[in-house]
């Protein structure tokens, strides 16, 4: 179906249909689902940032499917391998003709994400399950719906039965609902024992039922009583061969095989570093596909030897933290489950996972000469560093048991502060020796945030539901307290390079910027639909981008005047860390769709700028002017409000 020219290795992360503006990508999202084609040679992929096509013989990438900002949650091929569906968390569905690649058409009608999604046998209707308790039917045609069967609370998984007559659906808690395809009617109810259920599939007969929810259990359709509990292993995903003998379970980082007769272990396969989420089986049989969330691999398995015959690396699941080495170099992230990983700048190759801290890392930065990572744990209390060349160990520091919250560097490199979370208190150290130099109690029961000024003589700090302080780093006095601070719930604090000013990131939808040496709020920039959780200044201090929250945007910003000068689209959810590049021509943003973008930022000018010949003067007022009153997307737009009126030649005449 696809050509042979997209034989390009797996493991050199090509850059499908990035986003406007993005150079590069690093990461390709978590994984959410995964389903064979009929004929056994393609692999999807559900993604957090789209559907991803892997060839089954070779591992190789062949495409990333994306139609707009949102997760992908649940995906399968037709009957006949010609189109695929998707079902995303914005309530939408959306179907592709498999060997074009190209979108089809958009169905509407859920209120909530679209968590499941199944063809039905004949390839004619598809049916979609949701968090509003329904289940729709869909013309797959005309995308015209046809029926909704409710009666339900969240829906996890529906799976139609071989024969197309009856539905199946697992619902929130510990219930299995038949329901008659063709009137909807109730028709069996099947109560798990205790837990949740998270999977559930027709056996290829369509006389049997496996369903897991922690235990492995198999129902009789017709009466609902339970013929099978295997306990052995714990699992969140199970599924059938395609002859019905064998019954494949992942759970831990464990694929187990059962007899589906007898419910006695046939096979073993393990290689997967974390616990396991999905398993399928390909349609001949001979091989198994199972993801893993938390190790962000897909690997495929010979289902009668257990051998692993393709392992497919980088779906990430959180990128909580990036930053740039000094030099601009190299990159360091961390990546649920708080691994810290780091990457060439230049090329998105990846270099070597530094060993994680006996707990998930939450903070990590470069020494001031770059050879040195260190890394703070949320959990045990530590804070680490690491050899940035050879990936070793160097030191461990433990401050106390509390949590580290993060870890900051002065800007002369010798003093490393870390914020712990529980206590309140802000230790510092020597970072030659490790030695505690002195604390800084700041009388909040959290310290979320804290930041050195960049002439290091003193230190931000932030705790929930109290004001940003600032501390002398000498003697550990309070030296200053931003008014108003307090109400914002602020989720991210950094100084401007210069140092007279503080821009916070906060809850309430806005990005502040303050006065130091006062403590007042010079400006409030706004636009976001959702808080805001990182903001960055560029080295030049002109510019502060500001990343949403829940919306997936980046916004840039005249640090001087408050005007938008640009919004960066392209993550499909929370904006987690945001840093420029040393010389200020790339933005580096980390999400929680697990992906990192690397954004042009060498074009970014202000937007009063019209023009853009690199001065603000009658001839951007005059371009305004001739674009007076229309609408929609314009370069005479300056405010970004959708129309070119008397307030875009204000703010330019402003900024003369």
């Amino acid at each position: 179906m696809f050509a042979s020219s997209f034989n390009i290795s797996a493991q050199d992360s090509p850059q499908w249909n990035l986003p406007e503006g993005v150079k590069m990508r690093i990461g390709k999202g978590q994984t959410n689902d995964i389903d064979y084609s009929p004929d056994g040679t393609f692999l999807a992929v559900a993604s957090s940032i789209g559907i991803w096509f892997y060839d089954t013989q070779t591992g190789e990438e062949l495409d990333l499917l994306t139609s707009h900002r949102s997760k992908v949650l649940s995906i399968m091929f037709s009957p006949d391998g010609k189109t695929i569906v998707g079902g995303y968390e914005d309530s939408t569905i959306h179907l592709w003709d498999v060997k074009t690649r190209q979108h089809l058409r958009t169905i509407t009608g859920h209120r909530y994400r679209v968590k499941s999604i199944v063809f039905h046998p004949d390839g004619k209707i598809l049916a979609s399950a949701s968090d509003d308790g329904t289940i729709r039917f869909w013309d797959v045609e005309t995308g015209i719906h046809l029926r909704t069967i409710t009666g339900h609370s969240r829906v996890i998984s529906i799976v139609f039965s071989p024969d197309g007559k009856t539905i199946a659906s697992s619902s929130e808690g510990n219930t299995i609902y038949l329901w008659d395809v063709k009137t909807g009617k109730h028709l069996q109810t099947i109560t798990e024992y205790r837990n949740w259920i998270t999977s559930v599939m027709f056996s290829p007969n369509g006389k049997t039922i496996v369903s897991c929810a922690g235990n492995i259990h198999l129902w009789d359709v017709e009466t609902g009583e339970n013929i099978l509990t295997i306990t052995e292993h714990p699992s969140l995903s199970v599924a059938f061969s395609p002859d019905g003998k064998t019954i494949a379970s992942g759970g831990g980082n464990t694929i187990k095989l059962w007899d589906a007769e007898t419910g006695q272990k046939t096979q073993i396969i393990t290689g997967h570093t974390e616990s396991i989420n999905s398993v399928v089986f390909s349609p001949d049989g001979k091989t198994i596909a199972s993801g893993s969330l938390r190790e962000g691999t897909i690997r495929l398995w010979d289902a009668i030897t257990g051998d692993n015959i393709h392992t497919i690396t980088g779906h990430m699941i959180v990128t909580s933290t990036v930053v740039f080495s000094p030099d601009g170099k190299t990159i360091a992230s961390i990546n649920s489950p708080g691994a810290i990983r780091l990457w060439d700048a230049d090329t998105g190759r990846f270099l070597q996972t530094l060993a994680q801290h006996s707990s998930s890392a939450n903070s990590v930065l470069f020494s001031s000469d770059g050879k040195t990572v260190l890394s703070g744990s949320g959990r045990d209390g530590t804070v680490r560093l690491w050899d940035v060349e050879t990936g070793k160990l160097l030191r461990t520091t433990t401050t106390n048991t509390q949590q580290v919250q993060n870890v900051v560097l002065s800007p002369d490199g010798k003093v490393f502060a870390n914020g712990n979370s529980r206590d309140g208190i802000i230790h510092l150290l020597d970072m030659e020796t490790g030695k505690l130099l002195r604390t800084i109690t700041t009388n909040t029961i959290w310290v979320n945030n804290i930041v050195f000024s960049p002439n290091g003589k003193t230190i931000a700090s932030e705790g929930s539901g109290s004001p940003i302080h600032l501390w002398d780093v000498e003697t550990g006095n309070l030296v200053g307290t931003f008014t108003g601070s307090s109400h914002l719930l602020v989720r991210s604090i950094v100084f401007s390079p210069n140092g007279k000013i503080m821009a916070s990131g906060n809850s309430d939808s806005t990005t502040r910027l303050w006065d130091v040496e006062t403590g007042k709020n010079l400006l409030i920039l706004t636009w976001h639909r959702s808080g805001v959780k990182s903001v960055g200044f560029s080295p030049d201090g002109k510019i502060i981008a500001s990343g949403g929250h829940f919306d997936g945007s980046i916004r840039m910003w005249n640090a001087e005047t408050g005007h938008h000068l640009r919004v960066l689209e392209g993550h499909t959810s929370s904006v987690e860390s945001i840093v420029f590049s040393p010389d200020g021509n790339t933005l580096a943003s980390g999400s929680s769709d697990g992906t990192i973008l690397l954004w042009d930022n060498s074009t970014t000018h202000l937007s009063e700028d019209v023009n853009q010949d690199g001065v603000v003067n009658i001839l951007d007022l005059t371009h305004v002017a001739s674009n007076f009153g229309k609408d929609g997307q314009n370069g005479a737009d300056v405010n970004g409000d959708g129309t070119v009126d008397i307030l875009d030649l204000v703010q330019v005449a402003a900024a003369f």
